[in-house]
């Protein structure tokens, strides 16, 4: 199941290349609005999701560092131990090891992540994101909808 991983590196390649066209066109912390709901605005985010641990102090990097790689890894030998026949489960995992490692690239680079993707309504904001961090959402969106999914009795040999 390998042969998913070219997904993995659309991922990367989207997340990248959006990322350094916020950086290298917007100021830190402007706002671009796209719809009454939706606007563009360039922060920076040195925690997880949802700002976790994003005042940490510093060493929330090297440990969001070393997580990534870790699950990297484990995400990596599950999809190569994939029955081949669950294509979905590998689309998933596909996605959200693209994500991580989108982030995985940024806390290396730069110690943060950029985020832009601002979806609001009124006063309220939900935390802004990436296409990194979408990418992990709908892998593990998929991974619980394949999760309730019967399984396939064995096939008789």
């Amino acid at each position: 199941m390998l042969i998913w991983l070219w997904l993995s590196v659309v991922v990367v390649v989207v997340d990248q290349f959006t990322k350094r066209l916020v950086d290298a066109s917007m100021q830190l912390h402007q706002s671009i609005e796209l719809a009454p709901f939706f606007q563009l605005t360039y922060l920076r985010n040195q925690g997880a999701a949802f700002s976790f641990l994003s005042g940490a102090g510093g060493w929330q990097r090297w440990f969001f560092i070393i997580l990534a790689v870790i699950a990297g890894a484990l995400i990596t030998v599950w999809l190569r131990k994939l029955d081949p026949r669950r294509h979905r489960e590998a689309i998933a995992w596909a996605l959200v090891l693209g994500g991580a490692l989108g982030n995985l690239i940024d806390r290396i680079l730069y110690g943060y992540v950029i985020d832009f993707l601002d979806v609001y309504y009124g006063d309220w904001h939900w935390p802004a994101f990436n296409v990194a961090d979408s990418a992990i959402t709908l892998g593990v969106i998929l991974l619980l909808l394949d999760s309730f999914k019967p399984s396939r009795p064995p096939e008789s040999a």
